[in-house]
């Protein structure tokens, strides 16, 4: 009788331990606890399947471990009071810094730092941090139009090749884009992007399309196939799925990904990838919490710190010497030699800025409210650290 009666108190034991683990919203993940007792919760607004929420895993596991401190992981996390209840619950279970990783998480997460103060709250691609003035909520970014521009050096010497192999002519040079949406941020990495091909081929223009989603693998296939029939003889991206990347290997269309090597998926078309690397800023952000010191309103990382990174060229696919081309640009954006939104490389409806107030406060009425130019350079992500880059530059059309 005894041995049973423990058996059941056992049975019912690990239930609650496994319920206590899993409690909250969205699939939930927790470490063994840090050795010097920190604990760092994330909210995703996808899960490792979503190319954008995978790179912010890898980052957070990485940094983690570094640090030695516990990471409670909740993925599947919209945007909507879903994310508050979720940065709630990792408060409830003892995180001293929460951070999210979507556009549309920020303003949740704001209420959840107002009632929280004693909490620090981070957030990915924001852009409130700066005009709410919280001691505890923050907003991060990287100079990724910088790895951008770089990726696009790799698809205009693709380009060349094509041109130089007699596959297409120099008019026929026409790129691709899949965009989620027409934020800024979208604009500057596409235009970023298409500068980059430009400066190495002369005569390339880009079409864009947006698929009004951040992941839809239907929606991002069909947009790919779409700028593919319409001529576009390279793909590039900014939205999550594998849609465009094995559309484009299905077609043998070269293409420029995003957040990560596709080359496994797509061994025959990929070239190259950005990313940005969350690691330095959650090393930052938890030393800051350790050392009891402040966080950056807004920090923005770039190439020099690391956050900021390409993956392998991918030899088979890309054009010869585009490693050390891409070597050669990177020196040169370091020591500010070039710069990517150097107004003399572009145009705006036939003319040269010469003064562009973005809206870097983001008001309701989207009005510029910051002179952005200077010595002729759009000075992006200075004001704030997400981007606000949102010009309509010649040599690019939308489509729908």
């Amino acid at each position: 009788m005894f041995k049973k009666l423990l058996s059941i108190l056992l049975a019912a034991l690990m239930v609650f331990s496994f319920a206590v683990v899993f409690a909250g919203c969205g699939n939930e993940k927790s470490t063994e606890k840090g050795s010097d007792g920190l604990k760092v919760g994330f909210i995703y607004l996808h899960d490792e399947n979503s190319t954008y929420d995978n790179n912010f895993l890898t980052a957070a596991k990485e940094a983690c471990d570094k640090m030695g401190v516990q990471m409670v992981n909740k993925t599947n996390i919209d945007e909507s009071d879903a994310c508050k209840e979720a940065a709630l619950d990792l408060v409830d279970q003892g995180c001293d810094i929460i951070f999210a990783d979507s556009f549309g998480h920020e303003d949740f997460m704001i209420e959840a730092a107002k009632a929280n103060p004693e909490v620090q709250f981070l957030h990915a691609t924001g852009t409130k941090a700066h005009t709410e003035k919280l001691d505890n909520f923050h907003n991060a970014f990287a100079s990724i139009y910088e790895g951008r521009y770089l990726a696009g050096i790799a698809a205009g010497m693709k380009i060349n090749e094509m041109i130089e192999s007699g596959k297409i002519t120099k008019d026929k040079a026409k790129m691709g884009y899949v965009g989620a949406h027409p934020y800024a941020e979208v604009k500057s990495g596409y235009t970023s992007f298409y500068l980059g091909a430009k400066s190495v081929c002369p005569t390339v223009t880009m079409e864009v399309t947006f698929t009004g989603s951040w992941y839809d693998e239907t929606l991002e296939k069909e947009a790919a196939n779409k700028l593919i029939s319409d001529g576009c003889v390279l793909i590039s991206q900014h939205a999550d799925s594998m849609g465009a990347p094995t559309a484009c290997e299905s077609a043998g269309v070269p293409n420029v990904s995003y957040n990560g090597s596709t080359v496994k998926a797509c061994p025959n078309t990929f070239i190259v990838s950005s990313r940005i690397n969350w690691a330095p800023y959650f090393e930052y952000a938890i030393k800051c919490v350790q050392d009891g010191k402040p966080i950056d309103t807004d920090w923005t990382g770039t190439v020099a710190t690391g956050s900021v990174e390409l993956t392998e060229v991918n030899e088979k696919a890309a054009a010869k010497g585009t490693q050390e081309a891409i070597d050669a640009a990177k020196a040169d954006l370091e020591s500010g030699k070039i710069s990517v939104f150097d107004t003399a490389n572009f145009t705006v409806k036939g003319e040269t800025l010469k003064s562009y107030k973005a809206d870097v406060d983001s008001d309701a009425e989207f009005k510029g409210d910051t002179e952005v130019i200077k010595d002729g350079i759009f000075e992006e992500s200075k004001h704030r650290s997400a981007p606000y880059f949102d010009i309509d530059i010649d040599g690019i059309s939308v489509i729908e």
